[in-house]
């Protein structure tokens, strides 16, 4: 973990295009409207690339002049949201997509407290570009939302000593919050970091990541919690059907060889074999591939127990937590795709059994 000092900050003021803010990669520019600065597609770590796809983030690469941080950057791959929700989902071409983006109404050293967005989707899709963090800004909050590798490029578990990669991108996004948010007037001693669905179950995790200790002193989980993650062996045995799947060795460098697209299209092909046969029991604690196919892994290393039963035992208890649940947010998922027609009382019935849930279980829902 590189060392988290603070760094001196500065900026300087253009009233035609919007401040200009020195971080430790290289200046950028980004854009004033309504008093609200926005600095957009910040790299916060080397573009995973090439070898580097499934391995642990780098440090973004220094810059010469003054970098433009006036569009949204690159999105991380993932397939195309189906209609009608597409068009809440727009996507950005390019290989820098591990980065961030920045609202901010004081440019400078303001020291406003800081909230950093994980975005939900899964843990296979889902982007910054789709939020709008001008609102925190007017009112004295800096915004910052990051993007994170996703699918099996963010969680790929094979026969070797690498997991949760897109977990390490998040640290790697509160690092540079620490390193370079007094530039953009916060405070690096008051961050949350806060999340929806896949977003808020990373949240849950981190709290228990040692790379993450002091990195936040606020959590809020917003319906996602600490509970659902793999084993080696289930993480592991996901991996070797992917690269099956593919046709190729195990291994991170014959699955990065493959291609993006051809990798995307195996990920679906694999959830589909998994979602067929659901047992809660065998895919950790939810029906297969139907909910998540990817999850964080229980690795020993970066991430060392289970969540929920690491913070039992003390794990993140300097951290202030907030959580609650998004109201109807699952119907997102069921109305425009006519899903709630298919949710038939046998399939219901049949849910509770794959959970062993007791036959009153099924009142207790209705009423």
């Amino acid at each position: 973990m590189r060392d988290r000092h603070h760094p001196p900050s500065g900026t300087d003021q253009d009233s035609s295009e919007g401040a200009v803010v020195t971080t430790r990669a290289g200046r950028v520019r980004g854009r004033n409207e309504n008093g609200v600065h926005r600095f957009l597609g910040i790299p916060y770590a080397a573009a995973p690339s090439g070898p580097n796809r499934f391995l642990p983030p780098n440090p973004a690469p220094p810059w010469a002049g003054v970098r433009d941080a006036g569009a949204d950057g690159p999105t991380p791959p993932q397939l195309p949201t189906p209609p009608p929700l597409d068009a809440f989902l727009p996507t950005v071409a390019g290989a820098d997509y591990l980065n961030v983006n920045v609202w901010t109404s004081q440019p400078g050293d303001a020291r406003q407290p800081v909230m950093v967005w994980i975005p939900g989707g899964g843990f296979d899709t889902g982007n910054n570009v789709i939020y709008d963090g001008s609102r925190f800004a007017r009112d004295g909050v800096v915004l910052v939302a990051i993007n994170y590798r996703l699918g099996a490029e963010g969680f790929l578990v094979l026969d070797d000593d690498i997991a949760n990669v897109g977990l390490l991108d998040q640290i790697a996004a509160l690092e540079w919050v620490h390193d370079n948010i007094a530039a953009f007037g916060g405070d690096p001693d008051n961050v949350t970091v806060f999340g929806q669905s896949s977003g808020a179950m990373s949240v849950g995790t981190l709290l228990t990541m040692p790379n993450a200790r002091g990195l936040f002193r606020r959590a809020i989980m917003q319906s996602g919690a600490g509970n659902l993650c793999y084993s080696l062996d289930t993480g592991r045995e996901i991996g070797h059907r992917v690269a099956d799947m593919l046709g190729v060795a195990p291994t991170r460098e014959a699955v990065a060889e493959a291609g993006v697209d051809r990798l995307l299209a195996a990920q679906l092909s694999v959830a589909g074999d998994l979602a067929r046969t659901p047992d809660p029991q065998r895919w950790g604690a939810e029906p297969g591939a139907r909910v998540n196919m990817w999850r964080p892994t229980v690795d020993g290393v970066t991430l060392p127990r289970v969540p929920l039963e690491a913070i039992a035992s003390g794990a993140g208890s300097d951290v202030d937590v907030l959580i609650g649940q998004n109201a109807e947010e699952g119907r997102l998922s069921l109305v425009p795709f006519a899903g709630l027609d298919s949710v038939t009382d046998a399939a219901f019935l049949d849910a509770l059994r794959l959970y062993r849930l007791p036959d009153s279980a099924a009142t207790n829902y209705r009423t």
